[in-house]
């Protein structure tokens, strides 16, 4: 491996798949506990997980969210002497110690805080948490670097585009690469009878299960085109989102001289995490190599939003700003869980969505200047408030379509 200085890191959300491939990663790369040592790791709920990760690792601590589990988590760590701690407020306290690189992968609006908490700490932050970004926007970003830090994006797509962004002045368009999930080609008439084992069931990425349910709607890439406004400072107007099966363009930079800009690789989260890991540096390690010849075609098409409207729902979301793209994804959330608990259709979750936007009231939004001077967590407290205003919503919308049925 290229030779960088020790740095300290913490994962977030260290028991799910994200957080499972950058601790595979440093195993396979051998330089866990010499390059790398671990300060902090956060789990959710998967007791037996986490206590393996911390006797093997030894960080500094390691704290589970799910308070339920803590006997049986104090219980597997025994008397290995290791600091341990758990429940949100440890989460965030965790969150929020000194680093030199942590990575945010806890998953859904559960990581807003501990995301911004670790904002506030100087470090690199690798962003994987898609709420954080889109509930918060740039003051999330204005965050990290009022505190000398850097944001490195972790979703291939956005990685992509960082790697390949060289000159953000000259740029025409993004382009978002989309797989198009389980559906892709299918019309809105063949969606209505959707299982969740058939929307579970991603060609290309192994993911967890909502993620893998928001690929299938799109609306995975529908969070990716707001996270890329705010990433790359870029207008909604000049990123697009185009359809490649294949997953091997992670997606691309058109600039304004006719050039495109793509990066390439295998669909293995694994090599993005490397980027990150490594930056400023590349790290050698035994990654995925390409086979274009092996590959054979790569194609490409249009997004259909009238089968997949999520897409759509989102660009109005990011177009109508004033916390509206926290309606997307708080409403999103809901749906998705409603969906894979059997309780509402598939094609219903944008529907439900759709409405949420069309009913939202929202408080009153701080001035941008207020906000980037980063003065307090305003913009965070907005944003949770939102987030619990639009659950009750959908709940409310739940029940009425009950009702009339």
């Amino acid at each position: 491996m290229n030779s960088v200085s020790t740095r300290r890191i913490s994962i977030l959300g260290s028991t799910g798949s994200i957080g499972v491939s950058t601790l595979r990663l440093l195993d396979e790369t051998g330089v866990a506990g010499k390059d790398y040592v671990i300060e902090t790791l956060v789990g959710g709920r998967n007791v037996a997980l986490l206590a393996e990760q911390a006797l093997k690792y030894r960080p500094a601590i390691t704290v589970l969210a799910d308070e339920t589990q803590w006997p049986a988590f104090r219980a597997l760590i025994g008397d290995s002497g290791l600091e341990i701690a758990c429940g949100a407020s440890a989460v965030c306290e965790a969150a929020g110690r000194k680093a030199d690189w942590i990575m945010a992968a806890i998953v859904g609006i559960a990581g807003l805080k501990p995301t911004w908490a670790a904002a506030g700490t100087g470090a690199i932050l690798a962003l994987a948490n898609k709420e954080a970004l889109v509930c918060c926007g740039r003051a999330l970003i204005e965050r990290v670097e009022a505190h000398g830090g850097k944001v490195l994006p972790v979703d291939s797509e956005h990685n992509a585009i960082f790697q390949v962004l060289d000159d953000p002045g000259r740029v025409s368009k993004l382009v978002l690469t989309a797989s198009g999930g389980p559906f892709l080609g299918r019309s809105r008439e063949d969606l209505k009878a959707v299982t969740v084992e058939q929307a579970l069931k991603h060609p290309n990425w192994s993911m967890g299960a909502k993620i893998t349910i928001d690929s299938a709607t799109l609306a995975n890439k529908g969070l990716e085109f707001i996270e890329a406004a705010y990433l790359f400072d870029m207008p909604g107007s000049q990123i697009d989102v185009l359809v490649h099966p294949q997953s091997v363009i992670h997606s691309m930079v058109e600039y304004k001289d006719g050039s495109s800009l793509a990066q390439l690789g295998s669909p293995d989260m694994r090599v993005p995490i490397s980027y990150c890991l490594g930056w400023p540096k590349r790290i050698d390690w035994q990654a995925p190599k390409l086979d274009l010849a092996a590959r054979g075609v790569l194609t490409f098409s249009a997004p259909d939003l009238t089968a997949f409207p999520m897409l759509r729902l989102a660009r109005e979301a990011l177009e109508a700003g004033e916390g509206m793209p926290t309606v997307f994804n708080a409403a999103n959330e809901v749906c998705v869980q409603a969906f894979l608990d059997r309780k509402i259709a598939f094609l219903q979750i944008a529907e439900f969505v759709e409405s949420a936007m069309m009913r939202a009231q929202l408080p009153s939004i701080p001035s941008k200047d207020h906000a980037s001077r980063d003065t307090n967590d305003e913009t965070m407290t907005r944003a949770l408030e939102i987030d619990s205003e639009i659950r009750r919503l959908v709940g409310e919308l739940f029940a009425n379509a009950r009702l009339s049925a």
